[in-house]
């Protein structure tokens, strides 16, 4: 197994966070791993991706030309990426934020409406969590347990509070694209 993962979007919707929650599973649970974080000047608003490395074998170099996978978070994300991806990949869209749809054939592509599932569950910023979901219940790169575990840990202390309504978006994700796929 061996996934190389574009997560992109606006700075701010939480590209970087899908990534690196992404590693530190696959770390937990033994796989070799990179996050290679990209991100523009305005952190907040301008771009933001990040290339990560999930495999079973060890890796000889984080950097990577053609992505086995890409998730879009914003239009110029989708536009930068898509034509990248190698065939028979995955393309997940953040269809609340992109209404354009990918004109390639030769690629898995799954539209998840992030902003409103994520409303849904009573959580409006968990946009990343939701895409999150999205992303591990179609490629099983990491284990659910370990995402919610990480999730928990995130928000330990002062902000305990964000929990449920995280691994909820994170749900709500998985179940969204499954339910695609019957």
């Amino acid at each position: 197994m061996k996934i190389q993962l574009t997560a992109a979007g606006f700075g701010g919707q939480g590209a970087l966070a899908i990534g690196k929650n992404l590693v530190e599973a696959g770390m937990r649970e033994g796989l070799e791993v990179t996050w290679t974080p990209s991100y523009g000047p305005e952190m907040r608003g301008g771009t933001a991706n990040c290339s990560v490395v999930i495999s079973d074998k060890r890796i000889g170099s984080p950097v990577f030309s053609h992505p086995t996978d890409l998730i879009a978070l914003s239009l110029p994300s989708l536009i930068k990426f898509a034509d990248k991806v190698v065939p028979g990949g995955n393309i997940f869209v953040n269809s609340s934020a992109v209404s354009e749809k990918v004109e390639r054939s030769d690629v898995n592509v799954y539209y998840v409406p992030c902003s409103e599932m994520a409303e849904k569950v009573g959580n409006p910023k968990a946009v990343n969590m939701v895409m999150l979901g999205a992303y591990v219940g179609v490629s099983g790169a990491v284990k659910i347990e370990t995402v919610e575990q990480i999730i928990r840990e995130m928000f330990a202390g002062a902000k305990e509070k964000f929990i449920p309504g995280n691994i909820a978006a994170f749900h709500s994700g998985m179940d969204f694209v499954k339910q695609q796929a019957e």
